[in-house]
């Protein structure tokens, strides 16, 4: 479910420094709410039907060969067919020197008309990358992610369990922090978030007794990262002695944001426990899993306690061994 959000022209201009053809209204103002973009072969042929306005169209080698093949008087007939429909955008790439038809039916139908010397290929994955982080569905949770060996964490908990200092214990330790106390996480495809900080409080950390510090000054640039893609979830609660703690982590545990299940975890926290080093061994361990090794299987196989099918027996029919 893709929220409504938009992002301004001026911004995509910046970012791929675009050559301005033809723009009659403020890049500022004018919103791009797509995020898919178009070539478009089959308009320049005459089939319109399925067009979406409100995508930016890319123009390349391809699609400027095929104009010039018709006399002058029938491609400017194309254009002005194409440039009717109002798209949201023009984008010619390759620095193609074009004719002067194609601003004028920028002008005359008041379509932004812009250049780039990256390839088609290149400026069209480049920009759908773009613009999908900018218009993904996005919310905010109290939390804090953090980058540990290559592997995105996402800590949450309630006030006070110890989420920042951990991170800045894991900051010590040559990890690297995205968002302390607000992480806005977007669901940039249909399998990965990617969380990052408000701009506003981009790179502080509130440590009680302490105050407000600035990570990056405090540890260095290398020491903080704007975004990162979430590869666990790590849930710190306060110890309770009355509740059973998994201690095999033969369950596959999730939690679920955007509609997105994320693997999860649940570290119970009380005096003594080392929760930067938990965390790490956390993300080596995460990342094992990705590599097709479960320590907790093979621990069981090893005991021969599977079954036949190699699958292993319920924690009901199991007795931990440790």
């Amino acid at each position: 479910m893709r929220t409504n959000f938009k992002v301004s022209l001026e911004k995509i201009i910046n970012e791929f420094s675009l050559e301005t053809l033809h723009i009659s209204a403020s890049p500022s103002e004018t919103m791009i709410s797509s995020a898919e973009v178009n070539r478009p072969g089959l308009h320049m042929a005459g089939y319109f039907e399925y067009f979406d306005p409100d995508r930016i169209q890319i123009i390349g080698k391809s699609e400027e060969s095929f104009l010039r093949r018709f006399t002058e008087e029938k491609a400017r007939q194309r254009l002005d067919e194409f440039f009717s429909r109002k798209p949201a955008a023009v984008v010619i790439c390759r620095d193609l020197q074009i004719h002067q038809m194609y601003v004028e039916g920028a002008e005359k139908y008041g379509v932004p008309l812009f250049r780039s010397a990256e390839s088609t290929s290149d400026f069209t994955s480049a920009l759908i990358a773009f613009l999908n982080l900018h218009l993904a569905p996005r919310i905010t949770r109290h939390g804090v992610l953090v980058e540990v060996y290559g592997e995105g964490i996402l800590l949450l908990g309630e006030s006070g369990v110890g989420k920042s200092e951990t991170a800045i214990e894991l900051v010590k330790r040559g990890h690297r922090l995205i968002a302390d106390d607000a992480v806005e996480i977007r669901r940039v495809s249909s399998k990965s978030l990617v969380g990052t900080a408000p701009d506003n409080i981009r790179h502080f950390i509130e440590l009680r007794g302490i105050g407000i510090i600035n990570a990056s000054r405090i540890f260095g640039a290398g020491a903080v990262k704007l975004t990162e893609k979430i590869d666990l979830i790590i849930n710190l609660e306060p110890w309770d002695s009355g509740k059973a703690y998994d201690r095999m982590g033969l369950e596959n545990q999730t939690t679920e944001i955007l509609e997105l299940k994320i693997p999860s975890l649940t570290i119970p926290v009380k005096p003594g426990r080392n929760l930067a080093v938990i965390i790490e061994v956390a993300a080596m361990n995460s990342r094992q899993k990705k590599l097709g090794y479960n320590a907790a299987e093979d621990l069981l196989k090893r005991l021969g306690m599977t079954d036949d099918d190699q699958t292993p027996v319920t924690e009901t029919q199991t007795v931990n061994p440790f």
